[in-house]
């Protein structure tokens, strides 16, 4: 039998990969990669084996990715003093000296085309793992719906709906549709070598205001700015203004549909359709 192990098994996505993974593998095949024993401590108690493994420790990787056929890698944070594209050769090299055969990778979707200050390591990390020799599925996922908790949030606070996309059209889907479909792809019988891109149904932010109104049967008074306008509604807001630019820089994106997509592979790799918006809006309310 196969074994089956999953990368950032304590954080959100990886959490969420886990889970949906052991409905379709017996527990005793999956293990999940953690980076200290209080953190995996939480797993145990759920019956699963996990080893223990950094990103930044080689060695570590090595030794926790012997004897493990297919492996998902959840892409590090982009924080730390150790750089992401360091870290994530790590895990390539070290899934490649271990005997790993298989290798899925969450990425970023139009990862090669994309504006996104995010892209680059992407970028990098794809291509050692296309040069790496391993079978792959390069999963590049559009944006969380749950990445729109704090304008939702403050539109409920408020009562207006700020944002400075225009009608640029976002792929959202939940961050358990994609973590159920990268279980997917790890448990299939497929080498794949292929390339996924995965989004939701495109939406504009307007279309995101309708479906917060359904869901949450209030009203809002919808504010579609300028990047100017934006960036100063938020620091008279209290935002920091470091993560105001950065804000306005991530919408200015999306009015370019940075983080659209027409791919069906999200749906195809789940066999079935996405939760519509308006659902799951309440469901991360």
């Amino acid at each position: 039998m196969a074994k089956y192990m999953v990368t950032g098994s304590t954080g959100n996505f990886g959490g969420l990969a886990l889970y949906y993974l052991s409905k379709k593998v017996a527990k005793s095949d999956i293990i999940g990669l953690a980076r200290s024993e209080d953190k995996a401590k939480k797993l145990r108690d759920q019956g699963f084996d996990v080893r223990i493994g950094d990103y930044t420790n080689y060695e570590s990787l090595v030794n926790a990715f012997r004897g493990v056929d297919r492996l998902l890698f959840v892409s590090s944070t982009t924080s730390g003093e150790i750089s992401r594209q360091i870290q994530h050769e790590n895990v390539v090299d070290a899934a490649k000296e271990a005997g790993v055969k298989f290798i899925g990778y969450t990425s970023l979707i139009k990862a090669d085309t994309s504006q996104s200050p995010l892209a680059t390591d992407h970028v990098f990390t794809e291509n050692l793992i296309k040069e790496s020799g391993l079978n792959y599925a390069i999963l590049r996922n559009s944006w969380y719906l749950e990445n729109e908790k704090n304008i939702i949030d403050a539109a409920l606070n408020i009562g207006k709906f700020v944002y400075s996309a225009g009608e640029g059209k976002v792929a959202w889907a939940l961050r358990r549709e994609y973590a159920e479909a990268a279980a997917n792809a790890l448990s299939s019988d497929e080498d794949y070598d292929q390339i996924f891109e995965l989004a939701g149904d495109s939406a504009t932010y307007a279309d995101l205001v309708a479906a917060l109104a359904n869901a949450s049967d209030g009203k809002f008074e919808i504010l579609s700015l300028e990047p100017a306008d934006h960036k100063r509604f938020l620091i008279n807001n209290d935002v920091p203004e470091g993560f105001a630019d950065y804000l306005v820089e991530l919408h200015q994106g999306m009015k370019n549909s940075m983080l659209d997509s027409d791919s069906n592979d999200l749906k195809e790799l789940l066999g079935r359709d996405l939760i519509p918006l308006s659902d799951a809006v309440a469901e991360i309310l």
